[in-house]
């Protein structure tokens, strides 16, 4: 059950460093929040890679290619980290990582229903308690720092 705290560590881990390295005006915070959640997605898409067998456990039984899904995801996983680290790009994958924790979440609740897979999901329904909070923590931030962000903008990163 350790994996949310990991999460969330990496998530707030770039924006205190930026204060500490005394980068505090508001461009800095947006961009080493946005670098925060590229951090988490390079997180995410590594345990499609390295986990792939409880991963796919995830998914329903009747899904086709489950272990193949889930090295596609990872690599979706894996673009999406990227694109949040370029300013230009940040808003447009900002929202397709919002748009990815959705869809994601309802192979979350599946495991936490049944309780199969990776990171706590084997304590069964109990586990939403604990993930549906995170995964609105992630939006937020998201859509704060990088959709958001300058109003939209994040220019000149």
């Amino acid at each position: 059950m350790i994996t949310p705290l990991i999460i969330l560590t990496l998530l707030c881990a770039p924006l205190l460093l930026s204060y500490l390295l005394g980068k505090r005006t508001k461009q800095d915070r947006y961009r080493y929040a946005s670098y925060g959640m590229a951090v988490c997605f390079g997180f995410f898409a590594f345990g499609h890679f390295v986990q792939t067998a409880g991963m796919a456990e995830m998914l329903p039984p009747w899904l086709p290619m489950r272990v193949s899904i889930i090295y596609l995801t990872g690599v979706f996983e894996l673009v999406i980290a990227v694109g949040l680290l370029f300013a230009r790009w940040r808003k447009l994958f900002g929202q397709v990582a919002i748009a990815t924790f959705i869809c994601f979440f309802a192979a979350n609740v599946y495991s936490a229903l049944n309780s199969v897979g990776l990171g706590g999901h084997q304590w069964g329904p109990i586990y939403l308690l604990i993930r549906t909070p995170l995964q609105l923590i992630l939006i937020v931030w998201t859509y704060y720092f990088c959709v958001r962000g300058e109003l939209g903008g994040n220019k000149g990163q």
